[in-house]
């Protein structure tokens, strides 16, 4: 019989990310084309958070029962058909229909949003502890190669298959997936129903949560995650309205976003694909999660006046043709922002993973999937709004909130880690 593969679990997790990475960008420019208002693009893009938020505990407490393969198989083959719907909704000339079908189809994909959640607690079962920050790096490594390749397939096949055919094409590759992990992948864990406990939702929630340094570990995900759905829903909004493109131009806007999400991608797959397990060995978890807090804060504080019209440096103007000054300075706002949120997740979920007992694994990770799915809901609904009356607030929202992250994580995981010592 065929051994666990971590290959094969990070393939199933990449190609899925792919059909996510193609959407996701896309979700915001769609909503405002179809009349949507700044609240409403963010119950839209949160309508998929608010379903993973509800089911992922569900979901990682169900592998810790019947195995991770089957969940991994069930949310896999719904992912496709939501994609499906994506792309109906996408074609739809009414736009009340139209918006009421993507909030159906996001609603879809939350639900059966159990695969990443299913994934961590797979490698969990595979590797010893103190691989486990490292190898968690490659599911971050699999975000970033996802929101490389993702959003560039969105963007071509939006040029030459219209609307409909990003969704089109995630659903594709998803149901390729499906055959992949129904033909290759094997199971990692074997449940003994016995020692696994039944605990109702809430009960799991607090359970997980009255564990000191994994409550903590879940609170600073829900904080970093919570700042990191605003960027990702505002930045479309943001350059079009920085750098004056027509929102009114489908293919214009959406293409740009696109490829600044690539451009994220390519960062965060360098960072978490090679750069993550030689910080964690000098650094420790604890003090990688608060630098990228920091990081994190410190671009997302910048990246809201960098616009048409910024005052430059001289340097600046002498290297740089004007008006590419301010592309430069959101570039590279946006790769320190790539490198501090690259650097959170591995890091987090690996310590929480090594403070978890074999039999939790799934429940623990899915109460942090949660965690960051609520994050998710409340981000996009906050930034979304709160863009409309003053673009600066959102982001300078998330700075702080950060930074009072880092202050957390320093009084619970630093401490916690010298008392040890």
């Amino acid at each position: 019989m065929k051994k666990p593969s971590l290959l094969i679990i990070w393939l199933t997790v990449f190609i899925d990310l792919i059909g996510f990475g193609i959407v996701v960008p896309l979700v915001p420019v769609y909503s405002r084309h179809f009349g949507a208002d700044g609240f409403l693009i963010g119950v839209i893009i949160a309508s998929f958070s608010a379903m993973q938020f509800v089911f992922a505990p569900i979901w990682g407490r169900l592998s810790d029962r019947i195995g991770r393969r089957p969940v991994l198989l069930i949310s896999t083959a719904g992912a496709a058909l939501s994609y499906v719907l994506f792309a109906y909704s996408s074609s739809i000339a009414n736009h009340t229909t139209a918006i009421w079908m993507m909030i159906l189809a996001r609603s879809f994909a939350g639900i059966c949003g159990g695969n990443i959640t299913v994934a961590q607690a797979y490698i969990a079962d595979i590797t010893p502890p103190d691989q486990r920050s490292k190898k968690m790096g490659l599911i971050g490594m699999a975000f970033g190669l996802g929101f490389i390749f993702g959003p560039a397939i969105g963007g071509i096949s939006l040029k030459h298959l219209g609307g409909s055919g990003p969704g089109w094409i995630a659903a594709i590759l998803c149901a390729a997936n499906f055959i992949l992990a129904l033909f290759v992948l094997v199971e990692s864990h074997k449940p003994n129903s016995e020692h696994v406990a039944e605990r109702p939702h809430l009960s799991q929630w607090a359970h997980t949560l009255g564990q000191p340094r994994i409550g903590t570990l879940v609170y600073v995900f829900f904080l970093a995650t919570f700042c990191f759905s605003c960027f990702e829903a505002t930045l479309a909004l943001l350059v079009c309205d920085h750098f004056h493109l027509d929102i009114q131009s489908d293919t214009t806007t959406a293409t740009t976003a696109t490829y600044l999400f690539v451009f994220c991608g390519v960062i965060g797959a360098f960072v978490q694909g090679g750069m993550i397990g030689r910080l964690v060995r000098k650094m420790g978890e604890p003090k990688v999660i608060i630098l990228s807090l920091v990081l994190t804060a410190l671009s997302m504080a910048v990246l809201p006046f960098i616009k048409v019209g910024t005052p430059m440096p001289l340097t600046w103007r002498i290297l740089f043709q004007p008006e590419g000054v301010p592309w430069v300075m959101m570039l590279a706002a946006l790769a320190v922002l790539s490198v501090g949120s690259s650097l959170t997740r591995p890091p987090l979920l690996g310590l929480l993973s090594n403070l978890t007992s074999p039999n939790e694994q799934g429940a623990n990770l899915g109460v942090a999937q949660a965690a960051g799915s609520l994050a998710r809901i409340l981000g996009p609904i906050f930034a979304t709004t709160t863009l409309h009356y003053s673009p600066p607030l959102p982001y300078l929202t998330c700075a702080v909130v950060l930074l009072a992250a880092s202050y957390l994580a320093v009084r619970r995981l630093c401490r916690a880690d010298s008392a040890i010592e």
